[in-house]
């Protein structure tokens, strides 16, 4: 047998044992990446939606600040947020460096960019073809784009989908902020590059398999909600009607 054979069978032992140290590391990446998304999407998804309806002046700077974030390096994240946390930093009295707390802040700031612009392209596109008539039932600003958001619920859990496999795969903002300690900030991401570096290879195998397993099942989930959207009725029906509703209520 090679080592590559042999560490992947002691890989999958790990793994079908449910070896202490690999669930450790498992579910703290899960609670971090898990907390990170929702805090982005709790305010990324009404934020894009709002400046996809919206028109302001800067609007065109704006979007093309957004546009750059969505590129920026996790080194440069975990930079600014390293400087953030550090004794001589603004946020230094929190003393959250090397902490869940700023893993969770350094992947919210690398995700939110993302959810933000991903939905503001949704829910513009949307509104190109529908903002008239929802406009001329009464529906301002913000109603039309939560309407418009709310009817492209299905494009947006998408979006939330990938939000989450973008912050459970980065690697160097987690290890800038966390430090990498064993049983308290190590990851998935930060425990492979460290595991196998010290050459214990069935270890950092293991995690990846069970990476690339988080990472195909949210791509399959991406796929069902898909075929739900195309099974489900019309988005713009359902904001006009809901528009017609309020509207008629005022």
């Amino acid at each position: 047998m090679t080592t590559l054979s042999d560490s992947a069978a002691m890989a999958l032992d790990l793994i079908l044992s449910q070896d202490s140290t690999l669930l450790s590391i498992v579910g703290r990446s899960l609670a971090v990446s898990g907390t990170a998304c929702l805090l982005a999407c709790g305010f990324g998804l009404v934020l894009g939606a709002w400046i996809g309806v919206a028109r302001f002046a800067g609007r065109g700077a704006l979007l093309t600040v957004l546009n750059t974030l969505l590129a920026i390096p996790s080194v440069v994240v975990g930079l600014v947020v390293y400087l953030l946390l550090s004794r001589s930093g603004p946020l230094g009295f929190l003393g959250w460096l090397f902490s869940f707390q700023a893993m969770v802040l350094a992947q919210t700031v690398l995700v939110l960019p993302v959810v933000t612009a991903l939905t503001r392209q949704v829910v513009e596109d949307v509104d190109a073809v529908h903002g008239e008539q929802l406009q001329s039932l009464g529906a301002g600003t913000l109603l039309r784009s939560l309407l418009l958001a709310w009817d492209e619920r299905y494009a947006l859990l998408t979006v939330v989908i990938a939000s989450f496999g973008r912050a459970i795969s980065e690697v160097g903002a987690v290890m800038m902020v966390g430090g990498n300690i064993d049983g308290f900030t190590r990851v998935m991401t930060t425990a492979i590059a460290l595991e196998t570096s010290k050459g214990d290879l069935p270890l950092a195998l293991g995690l990846g398999m069970i990476l690339m397993g988080v990472v195909l099942l949210l791509n399959l989930l991406i796929a069902m909600v898909r075929k739900w959207r195309e099974f489900g009725d019309s988005g713009s029906l359902r904001a006009v009607s809901a528009a017609r509703v309020v509207s008629s209520s005022l």
